[in-house]
């Protein structure tokens, strides 16, 4: 029996691209006898749900995502999907940067940080945990001066952490920022790929739903 892990390899780019989907929140409406609403947050962060069936436009490709749902058992094993829709650290997904989110300020003594992104700005930003960035796009900066990678600092591209090495801890009151491309852990959302050939050929399109996996 396989044990339920997750696969750093990303669902093919190609199909993603034609994929539909997006955040989901949960939050408890409660109306009380005079009409007023009472509104809680069930969940601190939102989730992203996929249908990557929209991508598929060929029997070629189709037959390259029962594999990879094969190879991923299905539901038990997670791995990468890039959002085409939010993928990088900028607005608007321009080019990365190292001044385009804060992820902390420093002590003096802290010398790893999560990276994130946030959104909004006004009213009550939200800041999204990263997790899985892309391997070797990570750029950081410390009060506005950018940092060495490898030198001054390194990036687990498994868990989104940067750690600052010794001798370049960020100082107490230092604002640190980073710039990443990054992609969603997800998994399949069914263990059983249904499709139709016949359908297919038609114009029909399989669905392939894919959930955001939070740790």
């Amino acid at each position: 029996m396989a044990t339920p892990a997750f696969h750093e390899v990303r669902f093919p780019l190609d199909i993603a691209l034609g994929s539909r989907g997006g955040p989901e929140r949960r939050t408890e409406i409660i109306t009380t006898a005079s009409g007023r609403e009472e509104r809680n947050a069930r969940w601190a962060h939102s989730r992203r749900k996929y249908d990557a069936g929209y991508g598929v436009r060929s029997i070629t490709k189709l037959a390259e995502v029962i594999t990879f749902f094969e190879e991923r058992r299905g539901r038990l094993h997670g791995f990468r999907f890039r959002d085409r829709l939010d993928w990088t650290s900028a607005a608007a997904n321009a080019t990365p940067g190292a001044f385009d989110q804060p992820i902390g300020t420093g002590d003096g003594v802290l010398s790893v940080f999560s990276l994130s992104k946030t959104y909004g700005s006004a009213f009550a930003p939200y800041q999204r945990p990263i997790t899985k960035p892309v391997e070797g796009s990570v750029s950081v900066a410390v009060n506005g001066t950018v940092q060495t990678a490898g030198t001054q600092f390194t990036v687990d591209a498994v868990t989104g952490m940067v750690a600052f090495a010794p001798g370049h801890v960020p100082p107490d009151g230092a604002a640190i920022t980073a710039g990443f491309v990054f992609d969603v852990p997800v998994r399949f959302d069914t263990d059983y790929l249904e499709f139709d050939l016949s359908a297919f050929e038609a114009g029909a399109i399989p669905a392939i739903p894919l959930v955001e996996i939070r740790g």
